[in-house]
């Protein structure tokens, strides 16, 4: 990937084309559609042609390659985070934080496919801008350098991406309309049980895996995982701010 020239393509203003009434802002959204349907995978650059009904070359001079659009397609989904959910803009630091998570684990679950993504050293785009000054701004004056600031932030949002992948590889898991994991482990339980052969052989491990089971009905809980998380996360920060 030139990233260069994706810089060019993430920041120009692309106006549709006059023959073809394509542009760059079009294709993007019509890749984040289908990788919202169908996956990353399907994303190719001969089937968003066909979905635009031009052909494959028509596409290259406004998203570059495949790598390319990857890029343009983050940048959109980030651009577009606070769009249906509210702004981080409350009087209370907790809050604001509270929903600068919430907003994203929403944006992973809208968008599974960008939790599978790593973003080693991402080119900034005008969505990711946008997003990461929005966010910014809901920690500067609680106290925290700006070091600290960027660091919380990163740990936050790490957070949320990785409970959510969780939460939804389980949903993959189950069957259409199944939320419970009960005919499941009705299932595997006995042949487990019979596999392990000495029961008393991980005695904490089983009786909180019943416990999260009895409350809960699952084998695990990313989504309580995370609320548990954030909690944490937040109380840690307030530790930090009281003890200054």
């Amino acid at each position: 990937m030139d990233e260069v020239t994706l810089i060019g393509l993430l920041w120009r203003e692309s106006a549709a084309s006059s023959r073809r009434g394509i542009s760059t802002r079009g294709i993007t959204t019509l890749g984040v559609d289908l990788a919202d349907r169908e996956g990353l995978d399907a994303v190719t650059i001969r089937r968003l042609a066909a979905e635009a009904g031009v052909t494959a070359m028509a596409l290259y001079p406004h998203i570059g390659g495949r790598a390319e659009l990857i890029e343009l397609m983050l940048d959109h989904v980030a651009g577009a985070t606070y769009e249906t959910a509210a702004a981080p803009d409350g009087e209370d630091w907790r809050e604001r934080l509270t929903v600068i998570a919430d907003a994203n684990w929403a944006s992973c679950h809208a968008h599974p496919w960008i939790t599978d993504l790593a973003t080693g050293r991402p080119v900034p785009g005008p969505g990711a801008s946008a997003k990461f000054e929005t966010e910014l701004r809901a920690l500067d004056g609680i106290g925290l350098t700006d070091i600290e600031m960027e660091q919380t932030l990163t740990a936050l949002l790490s957070l949320v991406k990785g409970t959510a992948r969780a939460s939804l590889a389980a949903q993959a898991s189950r069957e259409q309309g199944e939320d419970r994991d009960v005919d499941w482990w009705s299932t595997i339980g006995p042949a487990l049980t019979a596999a392990i052969g000495n029961k008393a052989q991980f005695p904490v491990a089983t009786r909180v895996s019943r416990a999260l089971g009895d409350l809960t009905g699952k084998a695990n809980d990313p989504e309580g995982a995370y609320r548990r998380g954030l909690s944490l996360l937040l109380d840690g920060i307030a530790q930090q701010l009281d003890d200054r």
